[in-house]
């Protein structure tokens, strides 16, 4: 289940800020006013900073840094946060660099546990309708569930407090 189809990826335009729009629900992210920050650390390695704002009004930041396993393969991306932690797939399947972008990781643990992680991102707090539309057929043409994808609240009213320190 975890071959699917991409685009190919630019790393220097992909970097920069990007908001969480949607996203498969996932244990590890609890938040809103979700955003992601990716910068060159060195040639083909990724900072990856991680922010999103917790329901008591904290902030959970989060570092870590992203490579291609293949450098033919630049979209297919692992993630690490944690050295002591396998790395996790992050998977670019499309974007236009300066509005959106649509990523997906699959984990099979053992053979017998399969889980699907999405996001849909974007440069700007908000994304239309129909650019919604569009990117969930890019998860469902490759066979991704999204059924149980959820809004990330991006609202003025929620995020305009939050530290930017964090």
């Amino acid at each position: 289940h975890c071959h699917i189809t991409f685009d190919l990826l630019s790393l220097v335009q992909y970097l920069g800020k990007w908001y969480e729009i949607q996203k498969l629900p996932a244990v590890f992210q609890k938040g809103e006013c979700t955003t992601a920050t990716y910068s060159l650390k060195s040639p083909g390695v990724v900072g990856v900073l991680n922010r999103e704002l917790l329901a008591d009004n904290t902030v959970i930041a989060i570092t870590g840094y992203a490579k291609a396993k293949d450098p033919s393969e630049p979209a297919k991306l692992e993630v690490t946060f944690f050295e002591d932690s396998p790395p996790g797939n992050y998977w670019v399947l499309s974007t236009d660099y300066e509005g959106y972008s649509v990523v997906y990781g699959c984990t099979d643990i053992l053979g017998t546990f399969h889980a699907d992680f999405g996001w849909i991102l974007s440069r700007e707090p908000t994304l239309s309708e129909e650019k919604l539309e569009e990117l969930y057929n890019v998860f469902t043409s490759n066979g991704i569930n999204i059924d149980v994808m959820t809004v990330t609240d991006q609202s003025q009213e929620l995020c305009a407090d939050m530290p930017l320190w964090a």
